[in-house]
């Protein structure tokens, strides 16, 4: 990627070593490993159930790890130990289903965000106010902060999704399926979001998508997770690149990178959900 701050040092913000995971008698994870390395923007795809999103629910600390199953660090430490959870946002696949109905401004919603660091019993100032204007500018929804929720478009809504994850000044952003849903016009305006955030706010994005279109333009580094086991695509396989190889052939599912996305076989819906 082009503008990024050159630095002497680089953290790897994200070290996933060797990890394996199971629901009962079902492998999801098969000594899996994932690196990103500060700054940069990495993509994960990979087939409907292959586990993406188990991966994520892994570094977000919300399923333990087996003290066996291998090894989770964030930003150089151990998820065990680790405590920073605010300079990590993330940004949930269909993270306003919940807020659709709910008679919340855009402003509360983002402000909500917020209310660990004001305290419980207290109300947001000026300060916080300002955080939330802040957000909503960097994502061009500044004009909409009184809107109701409801009553935005689903692009609309992902911005403030992602304005929320924005309020508190992130190192580290992670994304399930952001896309999810929008039309293809949002969806090119939620990337160059994602794009103006890597590059001229130098923040590291780890993106899980099953949208292969922008891939080439967008990503640092992708992996594929496939068969429990991840590798890093070279960069002649990245999607989008005049030489790619039809990755699609190496998936134990029907997929097709023709139009950009996966087109998933109606098989391929793991027992277990969206994993």
């Amino acid at each position: 990627m082009n503008n990024k701050t050159e630095r002497t040092f680089i953290m790897e913000m994200i070290n996933i070593s060797d990890i394996s995971f199971s629901y009962g008698n079902s492998q999801i994870l098969d000594h899996a490993s994932l690196h990103v390395s500060e700054g940069h923007f990495s993509a994960l795809i990979g087939s409907n159930g292959a586990g993406k999103s188990t991966l994520m629910k892994l570094m977000l600390g919300e399923m333990r790890l087996g003290k066996d199953n291998g090894s989770i660090q964030l930003m150089g430490q151990d998820i065990r130990q680790f405590k920073d959870w605010k300079k990590i946002s993330y940004v949930p696949q269909n993270g306003m289903v919940s807020y659709r109905d709910f008679p919340a401004s855009v402003e509360e919603i983002v402000m909500a965000n917020l209310y660990s660091q004001i305290g419980r019993f207290r109300f947001p100032g000026k300060k916080e106010k300002e955080q939330v204007h802040q957000a909503l500018y960097q994502v061009g929804m500044e004009d909409y902060q009184n809107r109701l929720i409801g009553r935005l478009s689903g692009g609309q809504q992902q911005r403030v999704l992602l304005a929320r994850s924005l309020v508190n000044h992130p190192q580290l952003l992670l994304l399930d399926e952001p896309t999810s849903g929008i039309d293809e016009q949002n969806t090119n305006e939620f990337y160059q979001l994602l794009q103006r955030l890597n590059q001229k706010r130098d923040m590291t994005i780890l993106m899980v998508t099953h949208d292969l279109q922008s891939l080439h333009d967008l990503a640092d580094d992708v992996w594929l997770l496939e068969d429990g086991k991840t590798r890093l695509l070279p960069h002649e396989e990245i999607p989008g690149n005049s030489s790619e190889t039809d990755i699609s052939s190496n998936m134990n599912t029907t997929c097709s990178v023709s139009d950009g996305r996966f087109n998933e076989s109606e098989k391929e819906t793991s027992a277990h959900g969206n994993l």
